[in-house]
């Protein structure tokens, strides 16, 4: 199977200034989707302008019309999956067909406190993630829908006439502990690594790919377990957040060596960020668009 690459746009930049161009750029590229972060704030950027995932995909779905578009990821820090639901299929149906949910159980960044709320614990927020994934995957795929929870609720829920992708639009799961790998290995159409994070820091590649590759043999075995087809479940790599860093976007060489190594771990999408100036995600955007237009050819 040929190894898709594809592409993540931060929504920072005003639409008619600069965040239009992005979305427009990147199906001319050929990336197979361009996601972006569902996020109220992210990091460094939170005094700088941010904007919503929704909106920018709604916006985005209007101006291409072959680029699959999705986030990595959304999570239950700001999202109930009722009102979600409604969203996602009003996206899908305006994209006709495009969308993939990046979903993953959120972090203790800004978005975990912005309502107010205490942040969870490692604990709580996989209690919630296992609440919330089931319910959605209904939520997207039945016509009504009631569910009393512990963390969610649904009331006679109604969600005509679904998505246009049938049963529903593809879950991209985003775990590296057992419980999310389940959740992926149930409902997700892949399944979504950044790494380590242990290893950011002060890891090699090497241990990187030693690490990646362990994540790579505990989903095999909980599918393995829950009587998964392992074949069926794509396997995706967000880029950036191992000890590589941006050295994959150095140069097409240096992509294609990084792109192959985790090709070999049995990985069939990678996405690398658009370029952003003095960011983390700093890299050269005539390298960048060569790795976009050479790379898959050289991956195949």
């Amino acid at each position: 199977m040929s190894l898709r690459l594809s592409t993540v746009i931060l929504p920072y930049r005003r639409w008619h200034e600069g965040g239009r161009a992005a979305w427009t750029r990147a199906e001319q590229l050929g990336f197979h989707t361009a996601y972006t972060y569902d996020h109220l704030s992210w990091r460094t950027f939170r005094d700088s302008p941010w904007f919503g995932a929704v909106p920018t995909l709604t916006a985005a779905a209007s101006v291409t019309d072959r680029l699959r578009l999705g986030t990595l990821v959304t999570s239950p820090n700001f999202r109930h999956p009722v009102t979600l639901a409604k969203e996602l299929i009003s996206l899908d149906d305006i994209s006709g067909g495009r969308v993939t949910l990046g979903i993953g159980a959120g972090g203790s960044g800004f978005d975990a406190t912005a309502l107010g709320q205490e942040p969870w614990t490692p604990r709580e927020r996989a209690d919630r993630f296992a609440e919330f994934v089931p319910l959605l995957d209904r939520l997207l795929s039945e016509d009504a829908v009631s569910y009393e929870g512990d963390f969610y609720s649904a009331h006679e829920a109604r969600n005509i006439p679904g998505c246009v992708q049938r049963p529903r639009l593809p879950f991209a799961v985003a775990a590296t502990g057992p419980r999310g790998m389940r959740l992926a290995a149930r409902f997700g159409q892949a399944w979504v690594t950044t790494g380590d994070p242990k290893l950011f820091e002060n890891g090699t590649s090497e241990q990187s790919i030693q690490a990646i590759r362990g994540q790579a043999e505990r989903l095999d075995d909980i599918c393995a377990e829950v009587g998964r087809d392992m074949t069926g479940l794509e396997r995706v790599l967000l880029t950036g957040f191992t000890p590589d860093r941006s050295g994959p976007l150095e140069s097409l060489n240096a992509f294609v060596d990084f792109a192959g190594r985790h090709g070999e771990l049995g990985f069939t999408e990678i996405v690398i960020h658009w370029p952003i100036p003095d960011s983390p995600f700093a890299a050269e955007e005539k390298v960048f668009e060569q790795i976009a237009m050479e790379a898959p050819a050289q991956l195949r």
